[in-house]
């Protein structure tokens, strides 16, 4: 068992986290890699650090058995993308606020390090999205989460056409339209009035953004279709990001096509369970009027 570390180098405390990480795994025989990103920080004279095997991100994914994102859910969808053409299953050690992804707590490292010596983990397998537009040329555009079109800086709301299959869907005005994962649909998709979709689901989500009309209302198709989204403004570009990290701008009109990705994410997961982290994480199905009661 080999394990590739991959911290968020700008959160606090990250050269202790790291350093510690590193003590536990030898401890329990476990080699590890470790991002060379951590090279640019000032880690003075930690042993384990100083001693460790780096390599690239694309490196270590292409090595490890296991990756270990640290950071939190942003750092988790970054590593993704990094690491996505080696599907090299990922566990997200979570320094942020929520931890969706990114659901292991620092405090429970121990019980998991021991989990993953003793191999007592599953692999759950996430639906990507890739999307393509003619201004990329051979390339495409990679989303776990969702692939976000929207105004950009233009203030006033864009034309969006939508076909799924050739076939025509609708055209409608907005600010944009989110096109999400299940995995993506507790994330912006869920803000903009979309449902919660449990992972396993072979479907996307396209939820508009605050659309012209009350009648444009979030759909679910299955994934084995193909989108296709025409999109028009009178500005000289419109927006598309990639999980809220990789922004592209383009001069409309221009046709997006957006489908699953052959190949999925591997995820690690230990003792939790989805509907425990929806619940643990963000309060799904729980009655505050309890707690106010109470209180």
């Amino acid at each position: 068992m080999t394990v590739g570390i991959i911290p968020n180098t700008t959160k606090d405390q990250i050269i202790e986290v790291v350093e510690s990480l590193i003590y536990k795994l030898h401890q329990l025989g476990i080699q590890h890699f470790l991002s060379n990103g951590i090279l640019k920080l000032n880690f003075g004279n930690k042993p384990f650090i100083k001693g460790s095997t780096f390599m690239s991100d694309e490196e270590i994914g292409k090595n490890a058995d296991i990756i270990i994102s640290i950071g939190g859910d942003g750092t988790m969808l970054s590593t993704a993308y990094t690491v996505r053409e080696s599907n090299t299953p990922m566990l997200g050690l979570n320094l942020g606020k929520l931890g969706f992804l990114a659901e292991a707590d620092i405090d429970d490292l121990d019980n998991i390090l021991a989990d993953i010596k003793n191999r007592n983990f599953t692999i759950d397998q996430r639906m990507a999205l890739e999307a393509y537009t003619e201004a990329l040329g051979e390339d495409h555009l990679f989303a776990i989460n969702d692939l976000v079109i929207d105004k950009g800086r233009w203030p006033k709301m864009i034309t969006l056409t939508i076909k799924i299959d050739n076939s025509y869907v609708s055209t409608f005005s907005a600010d944009g339209v989110i096109i999400a994962t299940p995995t993506g649909s507790t994330g912006y998709s869920l803000s903009a009035g979309g449902p919660i979709v449990s992972p396993g689901s072979g479907v996307i989500l396209l939820s508009p953004i605050s659309p012209h009309t009350l009648t444009m209302r979030p759909l679910i198709v299955s994934s084995d279709k193909k989108i296709s989204i025409t999109v028009d403004s009178p500005y000289s570009s419109v927006q598309v990001n990639c999980d809220g990290q990789r922004v592209h701008y383009y001069e409309p009109p221009f046709t997006i096509e957006v489908s699953k990705r052959e190949k999925p994410i591997k995820l690690v997961h230990t003792k939790k369970n989805y509907f425990e982290v929806l619940r643990n994480k963000l309060l799904w199905g729980l009655d505050v009027r309890n707690n106010i009661l109470k209180g």
